[in-house]
């Protein structure tokens, strides 16, 4: 049994079972630029080992005491500023229009924690690179509402897809469960996958 911490959205691609335990870590809110030695990548890894820690302190599992918990956070950054995971349409359009016509970074870190105890950790980033948004594209994004809660304000496997002029990389990383990172965590925990 897998137990999913946190908003994990898809699994799609792996033959597993598993039921979904929701956690309240409260979200991220890294709007500043980074200090001097910090990267988005560090940021991200130790954020999710805070947010794990948190999760592995509650008994969430009672029912599957050999169960695996897999968490997993994302960012993106845009040069060395981390994006928020938009709450207002005004923070949508301010991410937006920051990564119009450039490239940025999706970072995504996972931990598989056995029953056990031990931890696991993963961390996958994809270059991506948004077309030149002109107004018009802007407005009806927006106006889609598919931009709520999301890192950089947009999700790729919904209308952002048809925005993006290139990806180099994991999408499932874009999405926010980079699969193949996934799936190494699993097999390492020796979770049989078909």
């Amino acid at each position: 049994m897998l137990v999913l911490a946190g908003v994990i959205t898809v699994l799609f691609g792996l033959p597993i079972g598993f039921f979904l335990w929701m956690t309240s870590v409260p979200g991220n809110s890294w709007t500043a630029p980074l200090p001097p030695v910090t990267t988005a990548q560090t940021q991200i890894a130790a954020q999710l080992r805070t947010d794990v820690a948190a999760i592995a302190s509650v008994p969430h599992n009672v029912a599957h005491p050999d169960a695996l918990v897999l968490a997993a956070d994302t960012v993106v950054a845009a040069g060395r500023r981390i994006l928020p995971k938009t709450e207002s349409e005004d923070e949508a359009r301010a991410a937006l229009s920051l990564l119009s016509g450039r490239r940025h970074r999706v970072h995504s870190a996972v931990t598989l924690i056995d029953a056990g105890g031990r931890a696991r950790h993963r961390l996958a980033t994809s270059i991506v690179a948004f077309k030149h948004l002109g107004e018009e594209e802007l407005a009806a994004y927006l106006a889609s509402g598919e931009w709520q809660g999301k890192a950089g304000g947009y999700a790729i496997q919904g209308r952002a897809e048809a925005l993006i002029r290139m990806l180099s990389g994991s999408w499932s990383n874009v999405v926010g469960l980079p699969l193949y990172e996934t799936r190494a965590l699993l097999r390492a925990a020796g979770y049989a996958l078909g």
